[in-house]
């Protein structure tokens, strides 16, 4: 019997959880392994074989328009191996990071669905909308408020300013593969995770955000 997307994508998410949280303590207990760093970067070299995949498997007529595209974004992808060495390092940030953008990833959704209205870019996404963008910001930044909970050092100014930054970017790295998906006529980069796609798919709110945190702590 054949699952649907729904419980696949419950039960993908809980085996991700379970990895992280495998990692996490890895990290905690046993420093020296930089488990956060190695996964991070194992994540970016994956993203970049999807997207070399994706773009050679498509036709010649697309790609030969996609060239320049294909092109850049794969470069920037390599440029992440870098940003990922590098955040990874600090395996705590790279954990606020990522509760953030969780937090706007599934507030973009919640109030998506509940509130609808203007679509921000239809020919780009045809499900974004401003009050999904407008909600996993400020999902987003109570992601980053309960982080500072957590760790009690972090000045709440800078829980604000982090939280709504990054939840705005990772909203337009989805965006960014959403364009290229449509360039593509694709649905998803690939089917590794079980309904979530590939791992483009599941970690596109990184493309903009690893830079920026690469360049702030440099």
């Amino acid at each position: 019997m054949k699952l649907s997307e729904t419980p696949l994508r419950f039960i993908s998410g809980a085996i991700m959880l379970a990895i992280l949280v495998l990692v996490v303590c890895i990290e905690k207990y046993a420093p020296s392994i930089h488990a956060v760093r190695w996964l991070s970067i194992a994540i970016v070299i994956g993203a970049i074989v999807e997207t070399i995949k994706c773009f050679t498997q498509t036709s010649l007529k697309n790609f030969q328009k996609s060239a320049v595209v294909f092109v850049l974004f794969t470069l920037w992808l390599v440029m992440l191996i870098g940003a990922a060495y590098v955040v990874g390092a600090r395996p705590w940030i790279m954990l606020w990071m990522l509760m953030i953008i969780v937090g706007a990833d599934v507030g973009g959704w919640f109030f998506g669905m509940v509130f609808g209205g203007d679509k921000m870019w239809e020919r780009i996404s045809a499900k974004k909308t401003w009050s999904g963008q407008i909600g996993g910001i400020i999902c987003g930044t109570l992601m980053s408020i309960l982080y500072g909970l957590l760790v009690k050092h972090v000045f709440m100014p800078n829980l604000l300013w982090v939280g709504i930054s990054v939840s705005l970017l990772s909203q337009y790295g989805d965006l960014t593969t959403s364009f290229i998906k449509r360039r593509l006529n694709i649905k998803d980069f690939s089917n590794l995770i079980p309904g979530h796609g590939g791992i483009l798919d599941r970690f596109d709110g990184w493309i903009y955000v690893l830079p920026i945190i690469w360049f702030m702590l440099g």
